[in-house]
């Protein structure tokens, strides 16, 4: 019994100074708590207590009758123990290489002191791939080779070299395209021993739960869980084009964001992040970039630029959330101007943030009216707006073009003269199609990124789905009358009436269900065919695939639709917190591997269920018949076993969110060790997934509930340990920081 408090008051401490060091990184820095907590001695002592523990504990509780959870405990110890062999006996390193130069040495990364290679590496190429008709880098690659031999290496971005147990990554570039920088590793056992143990992981994990469904399955049943695991004031109207003039526009191809999209993608972006709704006053964005583009002073005066912040509000002398270009101008001044001035000399200002976020929008604004946010004119592999320096040597009539014919745009415009505008918009698009020729995305591509632009009702959807899981968890827990058990006369008089309700009721909920994760499930492949890729590499992206999952979950689980609406409506809000729609970028080069998608699904499969987890149990909190969590002699009552509540059910999904974050993790660390050379960097992200992991493995290491806790202790449990999952995700991302911290949303 003493080994195993000791073993869970380790495993407790373990939870607690990973806790501790993520709070201490934000305050003093990496380098501070790797040396002093991640690399320290007593930490890895720590750890090796947890697994001597734990051994004994196997022994004591025969677990060895249990092969399966045998293995599932000895890999995590076998993971370790190639933890700490990388630890002491690997290497981590960069060297910087120039073209035609020969180098063996390079930086540790953890002293910072120069070590020499065994062997001597020469750059005899480099070459940089970028998206095509753009200057965004799709991939680098360095040849080298080994100096003295004929052995060759071509390092790339998730394409490692490898020589006499050294493995080299491709981390950068110089700018002049003459010089590479790798990442070294030198880890010939450690890496071994701990892919081992994530093979057996993911193999016992796999055995576990496959296990319980083999009689379900040999009798017919359970093949629902097989398909689980596979699948404003009014003001005067600002001048402006008409409608389908204006989406003229739209048609033309346009630089933006480091890769070429429709013109619609961009005023989509610009009214949405100067307004925050893609339309306004019932116009297009279309219409408002073209109006602010052609007819500057009908629009100066409109309330079209949105503001926050008290500090703002104060240098504006305003109350109103929305203000106009004007309402930035007194006597001729620029009311920002000595703000921005003292926030430059270092002064530290309130409300900074905001203040700059007008600033940018102002910028925006100015840019559109110069032309230089239209980089519309592609020549010789660049794109340039009518206001950029053109190459001297660009033909005379390809430089007048460039130059005039967004001018003559505009006569046209002022001229009411639409059909001759609009041809000449079918010049310009033509010209590009000429010059791009194949560089250009495919008809295909550009109109899925219209139909994509079209069906941007995120925020619609997602208080659409809120609502209706809210209802429906409601009339779940405290019933309706027409939902309610009946009782005997009762069943005869109304029981029809009652019976069409509940199927009503039911068939309604499977509708919204159904088309929302049809509508998501389009959404999401609409913007893969945009990006190309899988939409998982930022805030926005991974919250809609989340409810995408959620809903999915909610049409396997008809018990727990409304947990699947008010998670998918929860995320999609989340989504939708940081803008409306996030601008879609080219992936960056070490981003582009399949490990990292597969990484991402399995964590957000694992977060959805920890959801499905926390709402099932504040149901059986809410619903339990005695309304005070702890009885009166201070013992928690027990909340009875239900179809809907029952902690067996909720402990069987609880192991595969486990085992799913589990996958996630390893996975993840493959990825990274595949891309950057190691497999674990003690990033905040990563260190709280760890949290989460073990925070919601520690109740299945008990086959009842602690002594005195019962079933509303558990319940309890799964609502606190959610928090995990909350931090995980949002705490880190907007308050502590790290390498996977998500820069737009």
């Amino acid at each position: 019994m003493n080994v195993k408090r000791i073993a869970f008051a380790t495993y407790v401490a373990v939870i607690g100074v990973l806790v501790t060091a993520t709070v201490l990184e934000k305050i003093y820095g990496t380098p501070f708590v790797m040396e002093h907590i991640y690399g320290a001695w007593w930490f890895i002592a720590l750890w090796g207590i947890l697994c001597v523990g734990s051994v004994v504990m196997l022994i004591r509780g025969k677990v060895y009758k249990r092969p399966a959870t045998l293995l599932l405990h000895l890999s995590f110890i076998l993971i370790l123990i190639g933890a700490l062999v990388t630890h002491l006996d690997g290497l981590q390193g960069s060297m910087h290489l120039r073209k035609g130069e020969v180098a063996n040495m390079m930086v540790n990364r953890e002293t910072e002191l120069i070590e020499q290679l065994p062997f001597q590496l020469k750059l005899v190429d480099f070459d940089l791939q970028t998206y095509p008709g753009t200057q965004s880098p799709m991939d680098y690659c360095s040849v080298v080779v080994i100096d003295g031999t004929t052995d060759t290496l071509a390092i790339s971005m998730n394409n490692i070299g490898e020589y006499q147990s050294y493995r080299f990554y491709q981390s950068g570039y110089d700018p002049d395209l003459q010089g590479s920088y790798l990442s070294v590793s030198h880890d010939p056992w450690g890496i071994g021993i701990t892919y081992t143990g994530y093979f057996l992981l993911i193999l016992s994990m796999i055995w576990i739960i496959i296990k319980p469904l083999l009689p379900s399955l040999h009798k017919g049943r359970g093949w629902g869980w097989v398909f689980f695991f596979l699948s404003l004031p009014s003001f005067a109207a600002p001048k402006t084009l008409p409608a389908d003039v204006a989406s003229e526009f739209g048609n033309l191809y346009t630089y933006y964001n480091g890769r070429i999209c429709p013109f619609q993608t961009m005023a989509i972006d610009f009214t949405t992040k100067l307004y925050g709704s893609p339309t306004y006053q019932g116009l297009s964005a279309e219409q408002v970039v073209t109006g602010w583009m052609l007819f500057p002073t009908s629009w100066t005066d409109q309330p079209f630029i949105k503001i926050k912040g008290k500090a703002l509000h104060e240098l504006l002398q305003t109350d109103e959330n929305y203000v106009s270009y004007d309402d930035f101008f007194y006597l001729g001044s620029y009311r920002l101007d000595d703000v921005l001035a003292q926030m430059h000399s270092g002064v530290e200002v309130p409300e900074a943030r905001a203040i700059n976020e007008a600033d940018e929008k102002m910028n925006l604004l100015l840019m559109l009216w110069n032309g230089q946010l239209l980089k519309l004119y592609p020549a010789d592999g660049m794109w340039y707006s009518q206001m950029d320096n053109l190459p001297d040597s660009m033909p005379h009539d390809q430089w007048f073009f460039i130059k005039h014919s967004m001018d003559y745009v505009g006569e046209l415009a002022v001229q009411h003269d639409y059909q001759e505008l609009t041809t000449t918009l079918q010049k310009i698009r033509q010209y590009q199609q000429k010059t791009m020729g194949d560089n250009l995305p495919s008809g295909f591509q550009f109109k899925a990124e219209k139909l994509y632009n079209s069906l941007n009702y995120i925020k619609l959807l997602a208080i659409f789905l809120l609502t209706i899981g809210i209802i429906a968890y409601v009339l779940q827990l405290f019933g309706s009358p027409l939902l309610l058990p009946l009782k005997g006369r009762e069943k005869i008089q109304v029981r029809p009436l009652r019976e069409g309700f509940r199927k009503g009721f039911s068939s309604f909920i499977c509708i919204i269900v159904i088309v929302g994760f049809i509508y998501l499930l389009l959404f999401i492949t609409l913007r893969t065919i945009v990006s190309g890729h899988i939409p998982l590499a930022n805030g926005f992206e991974v919250m809609v695939f989340m409810s995408a999952c959620s809903l999915l979950f909610a049409i396997v689980r008809r018990s727990e639709r409304s947990y699947g609406l008010i998670v998918a409506g929860l995320t999609l809000l989340v989504a939708m917190m940081g803008q409306s729609n996030p601008q879609i970028t080219p992936l960056m080069p070490v981003l582009s591997s399949p490990l990292l998608s597969i990484h991402v699904c399995l964590v957000m499969l694992s977060y959805t269920l920890f959801a499905f987890l926390a709402l099932q149990s504040l149901a059986a909190l809410i619903s339990s018949k005695n309304p005070s969590l702890i009885s009166p002699k201070g013992r928690s009552p027990k909340i009875p076993e239900t179809p809907l509540l029952g902690r067996g059910r909720g402990r069987f999904q609880l192991k595969t969110a486990v085992f799913l974050l589990a996958a996630g993790i390893i996975l993840g660390a493959i990825w990274a060790n595949q891309s950057w050379g190691r497999y674990w960097g003690w990033d905040p992200k990563e260190v709280w997934a760890l949290i989460t992991l073990m925070v919601y493995a520690f109740p299945l290491h008990f086959s009842t509930p602690p002594r005195g806790s019962g079933e509303r202790g558990w319940h309890l449990y799964m609502i606190f340990a959610f928090l995990t999952v909350i931090i995980t995700y949002f705490g880190v991302n907007f308050f502590l920081g790290g390498m996977h911290s998500y820069a737009n949303g």
